[in-house]
C-alpha cells in the first residue's frame, strides 16, 4: 500500500471496511496503486447512503448523479479521470482517478460539481443521442441528493 496519510486520507480507513461501520455521506480511499511506470491508480469509494441501514438510491437518482460526476470530474479534472463506476447495491459511486489521489482536491471538486448543480437546469448527456436510457433521469431528484451530501460535506473523511 502507498503512503495514503500524505495524501490526507485518514489511513484506518484506506481498503474494504465492515460495511455496518460506513458513514454516509463520506468519501474515502479504497485503494490506491502503483503502476510500473510510475503512475499510479486511486479508486475513491463515495458513498452516499449509508448500507443496509437507509434506503439506497433511486434508479433515477443513481443515473442522474453519475452523469453530473462523469461531466464534472471530465471537466475538473480531465488529465486524471478514468471512471465513474455505479455501486450495484444503490448505495454511491467509485470513482477512479489517474496520478491524483489527495483528498482535499478530490473532496473539494466533488464539492464544486455538487453545488453547481444546483443551478443546472438538464442533466448531463441525458439526451437520446447520449444516453443508452434517456428517459431515466431526475433533475430534482439529483440536486436533491446533491444537497444531502454537500449538507455533511464537513465530515466528509469520517467514513466508519
Amino acid at each position: 500500500m502507498m503512503e495514503v496519510d500524505a495524501l490526507g486520507w485518514p489511513a484506518a480507513l484506506v481498503g474494504e471496511l465492515d460495511h455496518r461501520r460506513l458513514k454516509a455521506p463520506s468519501v474515502k480511499l479504497r485503494s490506491a496503486r502503483p503502476l510500473a511506470g510510475g503512475d499510479a491508480i486511486y479508486c475513491v469509494d463515495l458513498r452516499v447512503r449509508r448500507p443496509n441501514v437507509e434506503a439506497c438510491l433511486s434508479a433515477i437518482e443513481l443515473h442522474s448523479l453519475e452523469h453530473f460526476l462523469l461531466e464534472g470530474l471530465q471537466r475538473e479534472l480531465p488529465e486524471h479521470l478514468v471512471s465513474v463506476g455505479v455501486m450495484g447495491c444503490q448505495t454511491g459511486f467509485y470513482l477512479v482517478f489517474v496520478d491524483e489521489g489527495r483528498a482535499q482536491t478530490i473532496c473539494a471538486v466533488l464539492a464544486r460539481i455538487l453545488e453547481a448543480m444546483s443551478h443546472a437546469t438538464v442533466v448531463p448527456y441525458a439526451r437520446i443521442d447520449q444516453c443508452g436510457h434517456y428517459r431515466n433521469h431526475g433533475l430534482q431528484a439529483a440536486q436533491a441528493v446533491a444537497r444531502e451530501i454537500l449538507a455533511r460535506r464537513a465530515d466528509w473523511l469520517d467514513a466508519a
